[in-house]
């Protein structure tokens, strides 16, 4: 048996949506695919604007061009996160600086956010890693006294809550991704959301190449070709239809992988009855190093199990030697050793997920 990391849930219900999509011929970025899914996705997370792009990528670059962010500006980042989050900042011409994350739930240190910022800060960009919802109301604070930007990064953790507050209502901009391995799923594509109709006007002119909306080929300003097409969002309508029975299947996952793992020297994120965390890909901590790590990951492959690693600390990446740190990272860089995702998807048959539990005990307690 061969189980992905992640695997696409894609029922008939998607299938018969793009049938529709198809039929209809408004196969680009038009049509009622389009509209009734940003209203749906903004009235998901109270906002005023929902804009669809076509990837996480964009929508963050979007997101800081909304912000007006430019050369000369900085805007924190945690170094331990995808690529892309520091990648867009660059995009912009300014300067990402990197703050280590909390021991406990892996998220960025709000104390060193605060004292990371300087005159040029412009924005922070909270990543809500691996599921777990950042502490927003502690970063709004910061962001609202220093007269910065917030912006939330929730590729990783949409629909989950802390203080009864869901990830992506909170910042000024909120960014999400829509890639294959994602909860809900496109293929590629991504969203902007926020009740800042200013921001949300300058996206949607630079999103359409800066096109002025009232007179069809006039570009007012130099924009981008991020516009997502109504068959995709084809797709992700059908995944909100089916949203609350994906997140549940995967959470029975998350809960058998916790009770095979419960009685083993693993480190989990943090836990707390005021946090729902999104059941993305299942993280952990192999606390007796690299190498267990690495022999975990062989030995499951041997059994046709795909994992990850942790994604490497950014600041350690070649292009990012020269950037402005908050001191040298340590938990960052030992949980970028430590950790790694086990597989996870609602598409998962029931023999499958008892092959995959049943496999990952046994070599666990190896």
């Amino acid at each position: 048996m061969t189980i992905p990391v992640s695997r696409p849930d894609i029922s008939e219900l998607e299938r018969k949506n793009v049938q529709s999509a198809m039929e209809s011929t408004w196969i680009s970025s038009s049509g009622s695919f389009v509209d009734s899914f940003e209203r749906r996705f903004a009235d998901l997370h109270g906002t005023l604007s929902c804009l669809s792009v076509s990837n996480g990528t964009a929508a963050l670059h979007l997101a800081l061009l909304g912000c007006e962010i430019g050369p000369g500006d900085e805007v924190i980042v945690p170094s331990l996160t995808y690529v892309a989050t520091a990648n867009a900042v660059k995009y912009c011409g300014a300067e990402p600086v990197f703050v280590d994350v909390n021991q406990e739930d892996w998220n960025m240190n709000c104390e060193q956010v605060k004292d990371a910022i300087s005159s040029r800060t412009k924005a922070i960009i909270v990543v809500h890693l691996y599921g777990m919802p950042a502490e927003m109301s502690r970063l709004r604070t910061i962001a609202d006294q220093c007269g910065i930007f917030l912006i939330e990064d929730v590729a990783e953790a949409p629909f989950a809550t802390r203080d009864d507050t869901m990830t992506g209502t909170v910042g000024d901009v909120s960014t999400f991704s829509f890639f294959g391995n994602k909860v809900i799923t496109c293929g590629e594509g991504g969203a902007v959301v926020t009740n800042n109709p200013e921001i949300a006007a300058r996206m949607k002119l630079l999103r359409s190449q800066g096109m002025d909306p009232n007179q069809r080929y006039f570009f007012s300003i130099i924009g981008y070709n991020y516009r997502l097409t109504n068959v995709a969002c084809a797709i992700l309508d059908a995944q909100l239809d089916r949203l609350e029975e994906m997140l549940n299947r995967r959470q029975q996952l998350f809960s058998r992988y916790e009770q095979a793992l419960s009685r083993l020297d693993v480190g989990l994120q943090m836990s707390s009855k005021d946090v729902t965390v999104c059941p993305w890909l299942f993280p952990l901590l192999i606390t007796q190093g690299e190498n267990t790590r690495s022999s975990i990951i062989k030995k499951l492959r041997e059994q046709g199990i795909d994992t990850r690693p942790f994604f490497y600390p950014i600041h350690r990446l070649p292009m990012y030697a020269a950037a402005r740190t908050y001191g040298s990272l340590p938990i960052t860089n030992q949980l970028a050793i430590w950790g790694m995702n086990l597989p996870t998807s609602s598409a998962f048959s029931d023999s499958e997920t008892d092959y995959l539990v049943a496999q990952v005990e046994r070599i666990f307690h190896q």
